[in-house]
């Protein structure tokens, strides 16, 4: 395993992204083209995502549920909005067998409608609701542009429905969820995110309105990471959803639905990773330690090991028969936070090193102060990255006054843009039209302060705008 198998970072983005998703053995590719195979080390990123967003959801009081795979035309037909939205991007299914279907089905691109029926049948009374699902599973997008993690026909995904008696309750759902998914990325990814409404050309089919977490990589573009919105009462009166409020009246509720995929894998790589592999936050990190001895060190190995697991730290042990060299090079190639170089001609010293992946500085400590000083790092490393990627994101928000100076740092300078807007769609289309950037999210605590920059009207909000993965 050798550094130069990996294209500089700053020298071509795109080929260094993929490189490190194949050299880190995270993916491969198949002949199913435009979806992945996701490999042991990604799947295990994934799961950690699951286990702690699961908890998260389940403190909150959701429930997990399954729905089918497919959906019959005329169910994804009910509501005309999101099936405009989502008909470029429908995979459908026409023969059963040896059998045309006497209504052709589409394999799910999303899970409204499935979840909307359901909710017909069961939501009587006022005191069925809340009602709050969520649903791990896969779906089928038709994207003719395909990349690891960030755009694949078929999504590892978790989306949540939602159902609520009234506006206030589903309203307050939506920035609960969107919040949640903030501090997730922030606390567990390390990675710095702003969190806003969408503008109307951008949101959902279908919704309200929709909020996003806007991340931003290290090349300077956009990653919407997760978003969450709130439909109102567009889909429960599409599908005659009703229930008898407190007075014994009718009433129709109030929906919100919300999700993030593994595309949050892909945000990891592209904000913390370099040139030498993949680099993990410690939180997120499927094991925080790989020992790599050297020699005959049996007996301080199994001391470590012992450690580790008493105190619930994971870890590998790479005994294989490599070179130490390959060995470092590979645990720095897959991006274990810690790496313990146990060597015989240390330990005669009474010393092991310690290696941090996020800056690659070695620490040498005495065997019995290895334990602390991993659980000091461990912490350490988890804000260090924090705090960098959030330094680096900072210096590439850039504020204009005027459309020529917006157009020329659009030009040159990578990040994202702070404008005054009017809020009209026709400026939103110049904008695209002009520098391929768009709109990535609303500035609602910030006061307005001047004309849009795109027409001179009056504007009613900031917004910033930037390019996009």
């Amino acid at each position: 395993m050798e550094v130069k198998d990996i294209t500089n970072r700053d020298q071509d983005f795109a080929k260094w992204y993929t490189d490190v998703c194949k050299k880190a053995d995270l993916v491969d590719y198949s002949s199913v083209k435009g979806s992945m195979i996701i490999r042991p080390l990604g799947y295990a990123i994934w799961e950690e995502m699951v286990h702690v967003l699961d908890q998260k959801f389940k403190e909150t009081g959701h429930e997990n549920v399954q729905m089918p795979m497919f959906i019959p035309e005329s169910l994804l037909n009910v509501e005309k909005e999101h099936v405009e939205g989502f008909a470029p991007e429908v995979a459908w299914v026409t023969y059963g067998g040896k059998e045309k279907l006497e209504e052709r089905m589409c394999v799910r691109p999303t899970s409204e409608v499935l979840f909307c029926e359901h909710y017909k049948k069961i939501i009587h009374s006022y005191r069925d609701l809340p009602l709050l699902y969520n649903q791990w599973c896969t779906i089928v997008r038709w994207e003719k542009t395909t990349r690891p993690f960030l755009r694949s026909r078929e999504i590892l995904w978790q989306e949540g429905h939602t159902m609520h008696a009234t506006k206030e309750e589903a309203q307050a759902e939506t920035l609960q969820m969107l919040n949640i998914y903030k501090n997730f990325q922030e606390e567990y990814l390390a990675m710095p995110v702003i969190t806003g409404k969408k503008s109307e050309k951008e949101k959902f089919a279908g919704a309200e309105e929709t909020y996003t977490i806007e991340a931003m990589m290290y090349d300077g573009y956009a990653l919407q990471n997760g978003t969450s919105h709130y439909f109102g009462q567009h889909f429960a009166k599409a599908f005659g959803i009703e229930f008898v409020n407190k007075d014994n009246k009718l009433e129709t509720p109030y929906q919100t639905s919300w999700g993030c995929t593994t595309r949050m894998i892909g945000g990891l790589i592209m904000t913390h990773s370099d040139n030498n592999g993949l680099v993990l936050p410690p939180k997120i990190a499927p094991w925080k330690v790989i020992i790599i001895p050297i020699g005959e060190v049996d007996e301080p190995l199994k001391y470590l090991e012992q450690q580790l697991k008493e105190n619930h730290i994971t870890y590998k042990v790479d005994n294989s028969n490599k070179t130490p060299g390959f060995k470092f090079a590979e645990a720095e190639v897959k991006g274990y936070p810690i790496r313990i170089e146990l060597g015989a001609r240390d330990l005669k010293e009474n010393k092991v090193t310690l290696v941090r992946r996020d800056t690659l500085e070695k620490i040498t400590v005495a065997v019995a102060k290895v334990l602390p000083k991993v659980k000091e790092l461990l912490e350490v490393i988890q804000q260090d990255m924090f705090n960098r990627a959030k330094e680096r994101r900072d210096q590439m928000i850039y504020e204009v006054k005027d459309y020529e100076e917006l157009k020329k740092t659009a030009a040159t300078k990578p990040g994202f843009i702070k404008i005054n807007w009017c809020g009209s769609e026709e400026c939103e289309n110049k904008i695209k039209d002009d520098t391929t950037m768009k709109t990535r999210c609303l500035i609602e605590n910030e006061a307005v302060d001047g004309a849009c920059v795109v027409c001179g009207r009056p504007a009613f909000t900031k917004v910033y705008i930037g390019k996009q993965y």
